[in-house]
Formats: structure tokens, sequence, C-alpha cells
């Protein structure tokens, strides 16, 4: 039998052939599902990927386009369940990343936390297309001098100022020395303030009296 020029034993294998291909297509498609299942709460697609810790900050360049993207700011805190106290030193961490004009990161302030920040000496340069990395696990920027209890959890207000690109403030976290952050190195301690020994004064020994000479 013949239809339009095919004949019907033509049409049956054409359908049969296309019925494999497509069996073979859904078995091909259900492979990497049933590895995943296999590979249980271990499988690639099934981890958990922790957000960005810290703050991220864009500003635009001070001339023409561009920007700097200020990137995961964060304070490193103490050990899990503890502070750091009053007077001690804490870290920060942060990416600068430049798309504009060369620029200077030339100081950081934090207001109502730490009387002073230091920087790496002479600030941190910010050429075209490039970034710098301050994450650790050393410290490049440590707040000093902290003026209360650093709690982890809670967040603190930094000043960054740029060289031509201006000020811009942040709220940024205090994280957990813990877990990804564990093997992070704490703030180094502010150097002890050298304090002023008195000095004694002497008193010149006391001079002998001539005893009296005996009258003749």
């Amino acid at each position: 039998m013949l239809l339009h020029g095919r004949s019907l034993a033509t049409l049956r294998s054409t359908v049969r052939r296309s019925f494999v291909l497509k069996t073979a297509i859904t078995a091909a498609a259900a492979i990497p599902l049933l590895a995943g299942c296999e590979a249980g709460l271990n499988a690639p697609v099934l981890h958990w990927h922790p957000p960005t810790a810290g703050t991220n900050v864009s500003i635009p360049s001070a001339t023409g386009p561009g920007f700097i993207g200020i990137r995961n700011v964060f304070v490193l805190g103490g050990v899990l369940d503890y502070s750091l106290p009053a007077g001690s030193s804490a870290g920060v961490f942060l990416a600068l990343v430049n798309t504009g004009a060369r620029d200077r990161l030339v100081s950081v302030s934090a207001p109502g936390t730490a009387t002073s920040v230091t920087l790496p000496a002479g600030g941190v340069t910010l050429e075209r297309g490039h970034t710098a990395f301050l994450t650790g696990p050393e410290p490049e920027i440590v707040l000093t001098g902290l003026t209360h209890t650093l709690q982890n959890g809670t967040t603190i207000r930094l000043v960054l100022r740029f060289q031509n690109a201006g000020s811009v403030r942040m709220t940024v976290p205090v994280q957990p020395r813990a877990a990804e952050y564990a093997t992070y190195s704490p703030a180094p301690a502010p150097s002890p303030t050298a304090t002023a020994t008195p000095k004694h004064r002497h008193k010149a020994a006391a001079s002998a009296t001539p005893s009296p000479t005996a009258t003749p």
C-alpha cells in the first residue's frame, strides 16, 4: 500500500526509529538526576553556598566613567562567644575594585568605635582596572583603641576616604573568628604607653657641725 509515494512499511519503520530516539534522549537526560540521587546530600548541586559576609558599596569615580567597588567589608571580632574588650584592636577586611581613574584610599575612621585606624604606609593605591585585596588572613587595616566592647554579630560604622572620589559611609558587620575565618589573624595588640619614672632628688649630706674649741 502506498501513501503519497511511501509504503506503509516505511512509515512504520520511521515511527519506530523516532520512538527509539526519543526514548534514548529521555534516558540520557535522566542520568544526571539519578547520579545526584545516588550522591545524596553530597551532590554538588545540593551544596549550600553562604552569602557574602560583608557589606558591599560602590561609588562613582571622580573623573570619567567607572566606579570604585568596596566589597565584602567586615570587622573580625573574637572567637565565637567572646567579645573584644575596650582598649584592644580589631582587623578590617575588604577588597577594592577600581574600574575608573586612578585613586587612593587615604584614610579610614570608625566613629564611636575606635580612636584611630591604621592603614598600610602611604594608603592603598587603586590603579585603573585593578583590585586591591585587603582580605587577610593578616589584617592590613586595623581599628586601634576600641572605645567599647566589640561583640560578634553587631555592626559598626566606617568612613572610607579616597583621594579623588571622596568619602563613603558604611555599616559593616562584626564577624566571629570562627568557621571560614578561624585561620584569620587577630589584630596586633596596641603598644603599651610608656610611663615616666619619677626622678628622686638626692638631698645633700648634712655637713658636720664643728666642735666648739676650748677657751684658754
